[in-house]
């Protein structure tokens, strides 16, 4: 089998054994009542007109995204036990197994990326369940002290194991950052796991925006011969695409904080790992818009008296509040992301990086 075809054959094997395990799950959901709390604090004042917009999504099952990822660890395991079998498969059906998708040079960050904070994402999703914490979940400040930690430690891993120290800029060359790598290093991991999380806000907005993020990544990793990590890249597509299939409106279940953390945080290791870190910036334009909306309005509301710029923060709830319906910001949402997405696959392949 080429390198090719095993990319391809990722994304299809993912999404079918997604597909088939999410019903399931989703009834499991119901059973343990396992269901969104809508907020009604904000970090600051009251939620008072989100809570309206979103009152009929309460009770909706949410982490979803953990089926996804177990998806993704299930067909990675079963990788491992084919390479293990390899010759007997060999002896017995003339079939060769050539690679595993548990690798120490390609997959291993990433798996550990969904994993670590794939856990802080489920312990967010089971306080918001419980209604613990005044913003229903881990405190925002908790929440970032254990994404810095998560990030310190690969940080390290990359300076002093990997020896990463630069950052490519196209058509500039690379420039060696030394010591500051694991600062700028530490700031893309927090900054895209918060980004990506403040942009899970709408049915299918998030998740339409990460397939298009991370099928270009498998693009950029197969083109950079890293092609196990393409692979990996391939699976968790394969899983938005089913995840999608139940999660475009009405949608039967949410992503859930498990989702949007690990994901949004191993999409810039897999930037840093591929050293796209320009490309990384191109096709998250979308998640910086979210969370400078973000932070523009508490901005406002601490210096200008309780003073809003947005109705709501993020931006895609102030368009919901001018009444765009849910489904147009949605799309049109998508439609930037997949423009962004194609700029920044351009990018690459223009400039090498």
């Amino acid at each position: 089998m080429s390198n090719f075809a095993f990319l391809v054959l990722s994304i299809i094997v993912a999404f079918i054994t997604t597909f088939i395990l999410i019903p399931p799950f989703i009834k499991l959901l119901w059973k343990f009542k396992l269901g969104k709390t809508i907020r009604q604090d904000a970090l600051m004042g009251k939620a008072t007109e989100f809570a309206k917009l979103h009152k009929k999504k309460e009770g909706t099952p949410t982490m979803g995204m953990v089926i996804v990822l177990f998806s993704v660890f299930l067909i990675v395991g079963i990788t491992v036990l084919l390479h293990w079998i390899s010759p007997l498969l060999q002896e017995w059906f003339g079939w060769s197994i050539k690679y595993s998708l548990w690798n120490r040079n390609e997959t291993y960050l990433s798996l550990f990326t969904l994993a670590t904070v794939g856990a802080i994402g489920v312990v967010d999703d089971y306080m918001n369940i419980l209604g613990i914490g005044r913003t229903k979940g881990l405190s925002a400040r908790v929440k970032m002290i254990l994404l810095m930690l998560f990030a310190g430690l690969a940080a390290y891993w990359f300076y002093n194991k990997l020896w990463f120290t630069h950052v490519a800029i196209p058509f500039f060359g690379a420039f060696d950052l030394g010591f500051w790598y694991i600062p700028l290093f530490m700031l893309v991991i927090v900054t895209m796991a918060n980004a990506v999380n403040i942009t899970d806000g709408l049915d299918g907005l998030a998740g339409g925006l990460l397939l298009f993020n991370y099928t270009v990544y498998a693009i950029i990793c197969y083109n950079k011969s890293l092609f196990l990590l393409g692979a990996l890249c391939m699976l968790i597509a394969g899983g938005l695409i089913a995840f999608l299939w139940f999660n475009i409106k009405p949608a039967k279940f949410y992503m859930g904080d498990v989702g949007a953390l690990a994901l949004g945080a191993n999409l810039a290791i897999v930037a840093m790992m591929t050293d796209t870190l320009f490309v990384l910036l191109i096709i998250s334009l979308l998640y910086g818009l979210e969370l400078f909306s973000v932070i523009i309005q508490l901005l406002s509301k601490k210096f200008r008296g309780g003073k809003k710029v947005f109705r709501i923060a993020p931006f895609h709830h102030h368009l919901e509040a001018i009444w765009w319906a849910e489904e147009t910001v949605v799309m049109r949402f998508w439609l930037i992301g997949m423009i962004l997405s194609a700029i920044g696959l351009v990018v690459s392949f223009i400039t090498g990086i």
